[in-house]
């Protein structure tokens, strides 16, 4: 892709594209059922898109996506940062 275009989206949102990518190539042989490794990826992604995650809404997610199954992606999490 344009590298003007992961410019473009760093500019809208605060966002590093390389936080991300990085991010995106540390969950490919991640354990989601795993509850350290989820924590892990939770805290980071709150990280990255500078959305702090209290402990409460952390226990939730987890919970969600270790006991529940639920997908573990940006949209998923992005969705459950938004409700809080």
């Amino acid at each position: 892709m344009d590298n003007n275009f992961f410019k473009n989206i760093e500019k809208k949102t605060g966002v590093n594209m390389k936080d991300v990518f990085e991010l995106a190539n540390s969950l490919q042989n991640a354990n989601f059922k795993d509850e350290k490794t989820v924590r892990n990826v939770i805290r980071r992604v709150s990280q990255i898109a500078h959305k702090p995650v209290n402990k409460e809404m952390e226990d939730k997610i987890v919970k969600s996506i270790v006991n529940d199954g639920k997908q573990l992606d940006f949209n998923t999490i992005s969705k459950m940062l938004n409700k809080k």
